[in-house]
């Protein structure tokens, strides 16, 4: 399955992803993984759960050491986890992950500054494939490259899934893109998840205002039936993460807000099948 997660900048997008993995402390709360609480985990165990999860990174530029050359790069995973024999099985085994991403296997030899975002983007891949994980969290990982790149990765990403079983966490801004690859998605509003549900049904039902007023700012590719579209317009600024306002964090914004939701923090329920929302208005 493919869980992709939305929201604006500073929501927690990328704290969730982090601290799912254990890279952050939770401040709250469990993360269960199998059944075990992944930030209770030590010694093997913690070493066995790093080699099931891991993570793709928003940055193909900072997240390579520009000192190693790729193929230390992504071998680095296989050597701490023991999983080659040899030098010679774990070159190898790079040469493998390099033309699975789409790349020369003869790309090993050079150094990070020799390839391009998209290229860079593919070794984080390959770094990632590295220890046959199960689970990936896809943190943000084509904002930062040319949209006809961005394809790329995401089909290459969607065949890898596919090929190899793999379970995503898909961070991203762009909601088209959210939509064309995830399963599900979750919406996220300055620190809380606010709606959860199947994908197609995000897009044709939306639950919570927040939800609404993002997906109306999707453009269509169609000028007569986009200058048609209704925009909905959210009022008011974003609060302080550190700061938030009492009840409802999206109060201020919402054209919908009573007096309920200025003192009363709503929860996140079931209002249909697989479907979750965190808004008052569900009661009405």
């Amino acid at each position: 399955e493919t869980l992709g997660v939305v929201g604006e900048s500073g929501c927690g997008k990328t704290t969730c992803g982090r601290t799912v993995l254990g890279l952050y402390d939770r401040t709250d709360g469990e993360v269960l993984y199998r059944g075990k609480d992944v930030h209770k985990l030590k010694g093997e165990e913690r070493k066995q759960f790093t080699k099931h999860a891991q993570i793709i990174f928003q940055d193909p530029y900072a997240s390579l050491d520009p000192k190693m050359k790729v193929q230390d790069i992504i071998a680095e995973g296989i050597r701490a986890h023991g999983l080659a024999k040899s030098e010679k099985e774990i070159k190898e085994r790079v040469n493998e992950l390099l033309v699975t991403v789409g790349l020369d296997a003869q790309y090993g030899e050079r150094y990070i500054h020799e390839f391009s975002g998209g290229q860079r983007q593919r070794i984080g891949i390959a770094r990632a494939l590295a220890v046959e994980p199960e689970f990936i969290v896809c943190d943000e990982p084509i904002s930062a490259l040319d949209v006809s790149i961005q394809a790329q990765i995401v089909n290459l990403l969607d065949k890898l899934q596919e090929e190899k079983g793999l379970t995503y966490m898909f961070i991203a801004h762009d909601l088209s893109m959210v939509k064309y690859i995830s399963d599900r998605v979750m919406v996220m509003y300055l620190g809380k998840v606010v709606e959860i549900t199947a994908a197609d049904r995000l897009y044709e039902q939306p639950a919570h205002p927040y939800t609404q007023a993002l997906l109306s700012a999707i453009p269509i590719p169609d000028p007569h039936v986009e200058a048609k579209k209704e925009r909905i317009k959210m009022g008011g600024e974003i609060p302080s993460p550190v700061d938030p306002p009492k009840g409802c964090r999206f109060q201020n914004r919402c054209k919908y807000a009573t007096e309920r939701c200025r003192e009363e923090e709503p929860a996140l329920r079931l209002i249909g099948e697989d479907h979750y929302v965190a808004c008052h208005l569900e009661d009405e």
